[in-house]
């Protein structure tokens, strides 16, 4: 059975471009969600394109839908509207994942893996670059028999077998890249054990399926644009360009988090009697200002140059920091 969806993509009706801001309801948005979601919404509006919004639910006991709904109202109230209308939630869609991974798993390209988390840690094997770890195979050359009588006593995640193929593309904002798919990533898991489908196989369906063909997210993904365009290939999907951002840090060099007030979104608009404020500051931080002054989104869009984000991550200044800090008490 096919999805209810087919594809929209065409090299036409990518011309102007189709941008999405896809964040995660585990928490209320914070500075840094923000300044991505500005950036999306700049990137294709500034070039006549539409603007999608779906939220990245998967696991739902994480994503209660109380902070899917902070989120709309907190994009309504800066005035980053979206143009497709009702938001998708990926939990809602695991018949069409199912699809496709019955597909890839048909085409042979998934394996079992009964691996647990304590074996994955002490397994020997490599690990990337920024800490993330490398599946070491461990699972990828069982012979049925072995995955059937393993399944009778755990069900398996399901990995994805990623070649020794060097993947090269061209980032928006960082450049040329290149990643060897087998030592950078390895196998990667498509769906848990517990039946949840990973974010690397429903993120790359969702922007095939909506017609994506501009991501803007955070640095901090930019290695998995390799892994979704492999993916894309797979799958047949015509994979969209990456534009990846500077990320936002605090003045001692950690990363912006949810849990922290001072960067909460709720907290930021009680000191806002509009968005405007907010969203000059924000535009200053992306390197569009001079100095930060009030202005509404629509009003960015004329001169909105995304050459000139900056190049490297963009510390949260710290009188600004200070300031939020006082505030809070």
């Amino acid at each position: 059975m096919s999805p209810t969806e087919s594809v929209p993509y065409t090299a036409e009706s990518h011309r102007p471009p189709c941008g999405r801001f896809a964040p995660s309801p585990s928490g209320r948005m914070h500075l840094g969600n923000l300044y991505t979601a500005l950036a999306a919404w700049l990137c294709a509006k500034s070039q006549g394109g539409t603007f999608l919004l779906r939220m990245e639910d998967l696991d739902s006991l994480r994503c209660p839908r109380s902070f899917a709904d902070l989120i709309l109202s907190d994009l309504e109230w800066l005035g980053l509207s979206w143009d497709n209308g009702t938001v998708p939630y990926q939990s809602e869609r695991a018949s069409i994942y199912t699809y496709y991974f019955d597909r890839l798993r048909q085409d042979g390209h998934l394996y079992p893996c009964f691996c647990s988390r304590a074996q994955l840690h002490v397994a020997d094997a490599p690990h990337a670059s920024d800490g993330r770890f490398v599946y070491a195979g461990t699972c990828r050359s069982l012979t049925p028999a072995e995955a059937a009588e393993r399944a009778r006593r755990r069900s398996p995640a399901w990995r994805l077998r990623l070649p020794a193929e060097d993947l090269t593309f061209t980032d928006g904002h960082y450049g040329p890249q290149r990643y060897n798919l087998a030592t950078d990533w390895g196998d990667i898991i498509v769906r848990r054990s517990d039946g949840v489908f990973a974010y690397q196989l429903a993120v790359t369906i969702d922007d095939g399926l909506q017609g994506v063909s501009q991501v803007v997210r955070g640095g901090d993904l930019l290695s998995s644009a390799a892994p979704q365009l492999y993916l894309s290939r797979l799958l047949g999907f015509r994979p969209p360009s990456y534009l990846h951002l500077p990320l936002l840090v605090a003045p001692d060099g950690s990363r912006l988090a949810k849990r922290e007030k001072a960067c909460d979104t709720g907290f930021l608009r009680s000191l806002c009697d509009s968005p405007e404020p907010l969203l000059g500051y924000l535009a200053w931080l992306l390197g569009q200002l001079d100095k930060p002054e009030p202005l509404r989104a629509q009003e960015l869009l004329p001169f909105f140059d995304a050459k000139k984000i900056p190049a490297r991550d963009i510390v949260v200044p710290g009188d600004y920091w200070e300031k939020l800090q006082r505030k809070m008490g």
